[in-house]
């Protein structure tokens, strides 16, 4: 089937997969806590000196939040949020949804009212629609690089603390796909696994298809048949050796990490031929520039930290129109 990403089209299999993440109320409750804590780092329980010492309590304004260059929109949802938490005497018109490509010099959307309330939410705006934004840009391109493979974008768990759901939601409005949220929500048995098992001093050594075996035994141990049908087995590799048998455990995903485009595609063709269904993901060092090389090796998902861990802020301002109240 396609699915269209704000305007990007890819063709894809149906897959079991993680749940995207979208502005639903574990989304909103985590945005406002991130404005309680960029407020308090303003105002810190205290004035803000230069606005209370200047600006009249009764002065009004307005002010436009334009983006100084193109970019994929996201975090609109927010500013409200933000508004409550304040809370400001501030009203908030958007011009666009989250996922809208704009370029530079558009207006995104209006504030007006409060002059001191809007000089007091100006910076944590700008920081936070800015990272979010940043985010969803920077996946837009990575989305467009693969186009037409077959390949998907993964986000990961290389995220800012206690940003995870939003940085996510961004990647989602750039057109990417969504990893596990957290550890909880799905079964990852990296190298790390693996090799603390093969340290034991006794009890049985773990080698890859074991370890998708047991995971699978424990999930649907102390899960419900229906439960345990939603939970993802996936393991990492780091060489080709145990591939074959590692497919023939019955894994959901195979993460082939850190390998060149020629044990890429050697995996894909012994995996079309032992369990087509399994699914396998690229990692490691994947950057803009080796994306589309990854993606023509048949690989379904390539998992990229850089969407989050490099991305860099869109400039975004506030463009000022100031009255003061007779």
């Amino acid at each position: 089937m396609s699915r269209s990403f704000f305007g990007v089209t890819t063709t894809m299999t149906i897959h079991k997969d993680y749940e995207p993440i979208t502005w639903d109320g574990a989304t909103a409750a985590a945005c406002r806590q991130l404005w309680q804590l960029a407020m308090a780092e303003d105002l810190g329980g205290g004035l803000d000196w230069t606005t209370t010492a200047l600006i009249a309590e009764t002065d009004q304004g307005s002010a436009a939040v334009v983006a100084r260059q193109a970019g994929v929109v996201a975090g609109m949802r927010s500013i409200p949020l933000l508004l409550e938490t304040i809370p400001a005497d501030v009203r908030w018109d958007a011009h666009v949804d989250d996922g809208a490509v704009v370029g530079a010099g558009h207006i995104v959307g209006e504030l007006s009212g409060s002059a001191r309330d809007l000089l007091q939410l100006e910076r944590s705006l700008l920081n936070l629609l800015g990272r979010l934004c940043g985010i969803a840009s920077l996946t837009r391109r990575y989305v467009e690089a693969v186009q037409g493979t077959g390949a998907r974008v993964y986000d990961t768990r290389k995220t800012t603390p206690g940003w995870r759901r939003l940085e996510k939601f961004a990647v989602g409005c750039g057109g990417g796909c969504n990893h596990r949220l957290g550890l909880y929500d799905g079964v990852l048995i990296k190298d790390n696994h693996l090799a603390i098992g093969q340290q034991r001093v006794s009890g049985p050594v773990i080698d890859p298809a074991q370890a998708v075996v047991q995971a699978r035994a424990f999930v649907n141990a102390h899960l419900s048949p229906h439960e345990a049908a939603r939970i993802l087995i996936e393991i990492e590799l780091d060489d080709l050796a145990p591939l074959k048998s590692t497919l023939a455990a019955g894994p959901d995903i195979v993460l082939l990490d850190n390998m060149s485009c020629e044990q890429l595609r050697t995996a894909v063709a012994v995996r079309d031929r032992v369990a087509r269904h399994v699914q396998l993901e690229a990692s490691g060092g994947v950057s803009l520039s080796t994306v589309r090389q990854i993606a023509e090796t048949g690989v379904d998902r390539i998992s990229v930290g850089a969407l989050t861990h490099s991305a860099i802020s869109l400039d975004l301002a506030l463009e000022w129109s100031y009255s003061r109240s007779t």
